[in-house]
């Protein structure tokens, strides 16, 4: 029983060296290291045409007299739609299993957002880590509750609670990637079922867009939280180390 104890107050103890050497050292490089990202040609372009992804979709014309939902019908399973251009790009739409079928194959992803993601996901990543690394610091330094001399525990809670609000936003940006591709994805598909219909293409421009200037903003917000935890754990870290002391402090 005393081994096992011992084991985790050794575990404790690498923890607190870890998320201290952490905030001290590690913080500062991440806060230079984001601001250089930030100013860098992917994240200062303003021109929104370098952003666009071609969609190279052909719009139905009359085949055989007739037209259902945009789509001429050439028989009874299958649907097809001929761009006089492209003679050999087809759309197609298999009614059995209600897939369409875009010219070129697969329709891809914005290829220029998906750039900016795989640039500042690890970022997001490391963020998560590093705040819940610095939370269980904090925990672990919080001392047994008893009455009076409170005001260094009280500094440690809402340091705390800073934290936490950082690990929860770091969090949610992963979120966003996914919900980005789901939108974008329904807007596509509204496309394929829809080519003529002019706004649907351009909603999802739009979509393009208002990713980019998202991601910019989690770039600076990313370097702002590094920032902001790193001073203010440094300005409060004798409380947060040794939040009771043997003389009552003056509060005034």
């Amino acid at each position: 029983m005393a081994l096992m104890h011992n084991k985790v107050e050794d575990f404790k103890e690498r923890i607190k060296e870890k998320a201290e050497k952490l905030v001290t050292e590690n913080f500062p490089k991440k806060v230079l290291e984001m601001d250089k990202l930030l100013n860098s040609p992917e994240f200062t372009e303003r021109d929104f045409k370098k952003i666009h992804y071609i969609m190279n979709i052909p719009v139905p014309t009359h085949q055989n007299g007739k037209i259902v939902n945009g789509i001429p019908i050439i028989n009874k399973k299958r649907k097809t739609i001929e761009n006089e251009n492209l003679t050999d790009q087809i759309i197609s739409y298999d009614e059995d299993k209600k897939v369409m079928l875009f010219p070129n194959g697969m329709f891809p992803s914005n290829q220029n957002i998906i750039k900016l993601f795989e640039i500042l996901k690890p970022y997001m990543c490391e963020m998560v880590e590093d705040t819940n690394l610095v939370k269980m610091w904090i925990l672990f330094m919080i001392p047994r509750i008893e009455d009076g001399n409170n005001f260094g525990v009280s500094i440690q809670e809402e340091t705390l609670a800073e934290v936490r609000l950082v690990e929860t936003e770091s969090a949610s940006y992963l979120e966003q990637i996914s919900r980005y591709y789901l939108t974008r994805a329904k807007l596509v598909s509204k496309i394929a079922k829809y080519p003529n219909i002019e706004d649907y293409q351009r909603s999802v421009l739009e979509l393009d867009e208002k990713q980019y200037l998202t991601i910019k903003l989690i770039c600076a917000e990313l370097r702002n939280n590094y920032s902001s935890l790193h001073d203010l754990i440094l300005k409060n870290i004798e409380k947060l180390k040794k939040p009771k002391t043997n003389n009552m402090e003056s509060l005034y």
